[in-house]
């Protein structure tokens, strides 16, 4: 069940569309540090995880780091039902500004094209990337990203 990429591997940029119709690519976030959330409006363990996400997002989004212009999260919602999708960022309050949707067109989540690409095949799933567009961590904890996030701190 583990993705397709691992620690050390560039990301292949993807485009898409945020859920207030902007125009997305990954490789505009190139200079950050990013967190890719794939999740679900119809996982538990996912919607459960979204308070602390905000917490760190709020935490950290404006910071001042060394080497970094920032750091941002992006949500991949892998989903059947944009509608729902969309209820729960709202029901949760995930106020980050890029928020996709890979909507699968079959009746399997997994057959979506983002979650395809990076091999996904249950969720959560996350990978924090660096500045240069490589995964860092597979799957890291939130007490992980942080720890990343405070070594890069200017003081």
């Amino acid at each position: 069940m583990k993705p397709k990429q691992s620690t050390g591997e560039e990301v292949k940029n993807f485009s898409a569309v945020t859920l207030e119709g902007q125009p997305f690519e990954l490789s505009k976030l190139r200079g950050q540090m990013v967190l890719l959330d794939f999740w679900g409006s119809w996982c538990g363990p996912c919607r459960k995880q979204n308070p602390d996400l905000l917490k760190l997002y709020t935490t950290y989004r404006g910071a001042n780091y060394i080497g970094l212009k920032g750091f941002e999260i992006v949500s991949v919602g892998v989903e059947q039902d944009a509608d729902q999708w969309e209820k729960a960022i709202y029901s949760d309050a995930i106020n980050w500004p890029y928020h996709i949707l890979d909507l699968a067109t079959s009746l399997r989540f997994f057959d979506s094209p983002i979650a395809k690409q990076f091999g996904v095949k249950q969720i959560p799933t996350k990978y924090l990337i660096n500045e240069y567009g490589q995964i860092i961590k597979v799957n890291p904890t939130l007490a992980e990203v942080e720890e990343k996030l405070i070594t890069r701190l200017r003081n």
